[in-house]
């Protein structure tokens, strides 16, 4: 596992290294002392998968307020999509500021979210995309919350349209903090 720090702190690509072979390749998706060196100390209470039957699919932007927050692995099974993260942290050095990442199921990246005030979104590059979340929190209706796709605060360029969005993705405020 090789762990790539981005712009925004705490935020990081996790590539894998893979051991290949006549076979095919193995490779560890997440270590926990590894992650620790970075120090990133959580354990994973809950996994889930959201499966996009078409491009354009645009989910976000999602966080959970404390003391719900969550750290979040992302990473794509198939598919492909184009993730987002902006950093909501008011005392952050990056507040407002996003970073993006294209994660592939071919390429096996995944991209650690820290439990923070760090909103996360994605739009799906192909048709039935599937993708895969390790989860440090419990899901909490009466913490979740997200802020609009396009405010234009935090200066997102999307790289397509979005063709599919919820009524409440679509509805969320722009962030105000």
């Amino acid at each position: 596992m090789i762990l790539t720090a981005t712009a925004l702190p705490g935020v990081f690509i996790v590539d894998v290294e893979r051991r290949e072979d006549e076979r095919g390749f193995f490779a560890r998706t997440w270590c926990q002392r590894e992650a620790a060196t970075a120090g990133i100390q959580l354990a994973w209470v809950q996994f889930n998968i959201s499966v996009n039957r078409r491009r354009g699919t645009l989910r976000g932007l999602h966080y959970q307020r404390a003391p719900c927050s969550e750290g979040k692995l992302v990473r794509v099974t198939r598919g492909a999509i184009w993730d987002v993260v902006v950093d909501l942290r008011s005392d952050s050095p990056t507040f407002r500021q996003h970073v993006a990442v294209t994660l592939t199921a071919d390429d096996q990246r995944g991209l650690y979210i820290p439990p923070a005030d760090i909103a996360h979104g994605f739009l799906t590059l192909a048709e039935d995309t599937e993708v895969l979340y390790h989860m440090s929190a419990f899901y909490s209706t009466e913490h979740a919350t997200g802020v609009r796709w396009d405010d234009p605060a935090f200066g997102i360029v999307w790289p397509e349209p979005a063709a599919v969005i919820s009524e409440r993705d679509a509805q969320y405020p722009d962030f105000t903090g």
